[in-house]
């Protein structure tokens, strides 16, 4: 009986850098979260200000072979409580997904100097959108944070029985991990120091 040799390729994993938001990424922001169900959309205003006043707290995933923007983080400081991020939403771009570019979006997002003293991380999810429960998921436990989450914005109270009910997803992080945390932006900081007396 004759055999055929089956070869595996494995695809290559596109060069990928996780940088903040400027200006003229907004609308590209806007045309990802077109595309990626079950996200809600926003007004291209609305993402291009989330790139100019949120930039230290969104961050932008970009292919450098060709400079597309394959993945997005909208967050921010809650005003009452400044050591809270909220994450308001994970976009991944479909060539891309698969790759662990939304985890890596956001440790890139939590090891930034404006994220130094967050103790706990904020998000809402609904209970069937699996890729974001185990998105936070994971980032609970390799962070060793405690995840915990409640009914928050319900279907019928708050969206007028036209959207599910979004739940309160809450990582507390513990002491250990925020010492991690602000260890990895003192780290980012001394390298970016010793970049510039070495250009100097």
């Amino acid at each position: 009986m004759a055999t055929t040799d089956i070869k595996l390729v494995r695809k290559r994993s596109p060069e990928i850098v996780y940088r903040p938001p400027r200006k003229e990424d907004g609308a590209d922001v806007w045309r990802l979260i077109q595309s990626c169900e079950p996200l809600d959309e926003n007004s291209l205003y609305c993402n291009l200000l989330q790139c100019d006043h949120f930039g230290d707290t969104c961050i932008a995933a970009e292919r450098t072979s060709d400079g597309a923007l394959v993945g997005w983080v909208s967050a921010y400081l809650l005003p009452d409580e400044d050591d809270t991020l909220f994450v308001w939403q994970v976009a991944v771009d479909k060539s891309v997904q698969g790759m662990g570019v939304g985890k890596k979006l956001l440790a890139a997002l939590l090891d930034r100097e404006a994220c130094e003293n967050v103790q706990a991380l904020k998000t809402t999810i609904t209970s069937d959108n699996k890729a974001s429960w185990g998105l936070f998921s994971s980032l609970a436990r390799k962070r060793g944070g405690e995840l915990s989450h409640e009914p928050y914005f319900r279907k019928d109270a708050h969206f007028d029985g036209k959207h599910a009910t979004e739940h309160m997803v809450t990582i507390r992080f513990t002491e250990d991990a925020s010492d991690e945390l602000r260890g990895n932006w003192m780290s980012l900081r001394e390298a970016g120091e010793a970049r510039s007396d070495d250009a100097a």
